[in-house]
């Protein structure tokens, strides 16, 4: 199939996280083409009808391509920040390394979303290769391939629903932005993704020999490197890296503005003389 020499498949064996739509029926595909032993995975979040039979349409095509299979289901209730909970819950029953059919039309979304939030850096890098081995692939593609082989893709109706602003943003603020370029911005967005991560490797690198307890360090580095030796200290260990207002307060008082500052989860960052200390 033409289309593996732009995926990142690894060898061996795989899970594939496969949910029944277009772009996991076609992770699943093509990580069997790729030779990998395939074991999919669907998981079941609850939140609609009829939602514990798309297991089944899973468990067909993982039976015609001769991968394993398997079911989980996750509670997740209603309510603000849905998807964003969805996804913890689903990731929590999933195993390191599972593999996921999202594609450069995800990618775009996810950089407009973050450009939205004000992520930074590493938000506009959008997702990470790994993990992602069809990234380089576009929606139109994975909904080809299935068609190709027959396969009919569930429908997931909470796709079109705009009270989740990823929908507002693939519905609305893409095609509009199709429209003012007059070109496809998927692309061009994916691209860009893709030099702000190298370039942010080259960040992690000199950040990396910046040691964020002395404040003497933090001081004479150019601010983009003691940002990112703060974020990766106080990363540590924890689920979510610190937002850039918890990063500028420890960088205040490395320069001796503040004493001290609350960086969240129960934690202080505190300055004695030219050392930080992180307090619990």
């Amino acid at each position: 199939m033409s289309l593996l020499a732009r995926c990142t498949f690894p060898t061996g064996d795989v899970t594939c996280a496969v949910s029944g739509g277009a772009d996991s029926l076609a992770l699943l595909v093509l990580a069997v083409e790729a030779g990998c032993r395939v074991t999919a995975v669907h998981v079941d979040h609850g939140l609609r009808p009829g939602s514990a039979g798309e297991a089944d349409v899973v468990a067909a095509a993982a039976a015609r391509y001769g991968a394993g299979f398997r079911a989980e289901k996750v509670d997740v209730a209603p309510g603000p920040n849905l998807e964003a909970r969805a996804r913890a819950a689903r990731y929590a029953v999933l195993p390191a390394g599972v593999l996921t059919g999202h594609t450069a039309d995800d990618q775009a979304e996810t950089v407009l979303l973050n450009l939205l939030r004000g992520a930074g850096l590493d938000g506009l890098a959008g997702m990470r290769t790994e993990g992602h081995p069809i990234l380089a692939l576009r929606r139109t593609e994975t909904e080809a391939i299935c068609r190709a082989e027959g396969l009919q893709p569930v429908t997931d109706p909470t796709n079109t629903n705009p009270a989740h602003r990823r929908n507002q943003v693939r519905h609305e603020l893409l095609p509009l932005l199709d429209a003012i370029a007059q070109r496809d911005v998927v692309g061009v967005l994916a691209r860009q993704a893709a030099i702000l991560r190298d370039e942010a490797a080259v960040l992690d690198i000199l950040a990396a020999a910046i040691d964020p307890t002395s404040a003497r360090q933090l001081m004479t580095s150019p601010p983009a490197i003691a940002r990112r030796a703060v974020r990766r200290w106080l990363a540590e260990g924890e689920d979510h890296p610190p937002d850039a207002a918890t990063v500028e307060r420890v960088l205040a008082v490395a320069h001796g503005v503040a004493k001290g500052t609350d960086v969240g989860a129960g934690r202080r960052v505190a300055r004695t003389n030219n050392v930080l200390r992180l307090e619990r």
